[in-house]
Parts: structure tokens; C-alpha cells; sequence
């Protein structure tokens, strides 16, 4: 069973162990520079993001960093919302559907406005990671036509 579970001092150093494929290497940061990036906006902002481990029964399988923006913070719509930030599964658990139950988990989060409420939900890809681009398509996930600043698309799926 898929389980989102909180990083704690128990389980961290294997956080940042997981790994995802050489071929994906460019199109995720990894989960060191991901946690850092969170403890930085811990100390810095109203609302830190939140992250998770996926765990797959009792085996660390993925990790996830959501977020939640007021309608002034969001660059690429004019609501709240929330977005995906990171999602990665290691790549020995690739290819098993774990991905995609995961990925189910962090909307259902999301979807219980830990942070506020919101009307959408947006997350950013490669164009060139196929994969990623087809999971997030049957959720429903649609690209808006804006590309960030390091060449992703952005993709909305709505709440409302």
C-alpha cells in the first residue's frame, strides 16, 4: 500500500539516497537540494512546503515536495494553489505503477487544503520528459502554454 509519510531524523538519510535513472538525471533535482531548498523556505516564509517519502508498505519508494501560493505568490495563474515541486520514484521501483498511486496520494493530499484553500494545481516538466508528461495527462493535468525559466512547461489541473 502507498503512503505518503513525513521526513523525520529516521528516515531522511535514506531520502536522499533514492535515485532516480541516469536518463532522468536532468529533469529532477535531487532530494538533497530538494530538502535544503525546504529548509530554507522554512526559515524564510509563511508557509514552508511540505515533503513527504512515499513508501510503498514499509519500503521508501519516492518523494514528493508540495506547495501551497496565495493568488499574489502564483507566477503562473491569478488563484491559490497548490503545486508539485518535486515528484521522483527511485529507479529500482520504476515501472511497477507505483508512480502513478503515489502521484494519486499527493493530489488526494492536496485536496484536503492542508494549507488553505485553493482552485488548481500546477506542476512543471521537461517537454522532452515523455514519461512524466503522459502521467500527469491521466490526472487530468493540462498544459497552459507557459514555459518557466529553466524550459519547463507548465501544466494546470483544475480543482473546481
Amino acid at each position: 500500500m502507498i503512503e505518503l509519510r513525513k521526513i523525520t531524523w529516521d528516515n531522511w538519510e535514506e531520502c536522499i539516497n533514492l535515485k532516480v535513472t541516469e536518463e532522468q538525471d536532468n529533469f529532477i533535482a535531487s532530494n538533497i537540494y530538494s530538502m535544503a531548498q525546504s529548509y530554507v523556505a522554512l526559515l524564510n516564509d509563511e508557509l514552508p512546503p511540505m515533503t513527504y517519502a512515499i513508501y510503498n508498505d514499509d519500503i521508501m519508494i519516492g518523494f514528493v515536495m508540495l506547495y501551497h501560493e496565495t493568488s499574489e505568490e502564483n507566477e503562473y495563474g491569478d488563484e491559490e494553489c497548490y503545486g508539485v515541486c518535486r515528484f521522483m520514484i527511485d529507479k529500482r521501483y520504476q515501472g511497477k505503477g507505483y508512480g502513478k498511486e503515489a502521484f494519486a496520494k499527493s493530489l488526494e493530499l492536496i485536496k484536503t487544503f492542508p494549507q488553505g484553500e485553493a482552485s488548481a494545481v500546477y506542476i512543471s516538466y521537461y517537454p522532452q520528459n515523455i514519461v512524466a508528461k503522459n502521467l500527469y495527462a491521466t490526472f487530468g493535468f493540462v498544459e497552459t502554454g507557459a514555459v518557466n525559466d529553466d524550459g519547463e512547461l507548465i501544466a494546470k489541473l483544475n480543482l473546481r
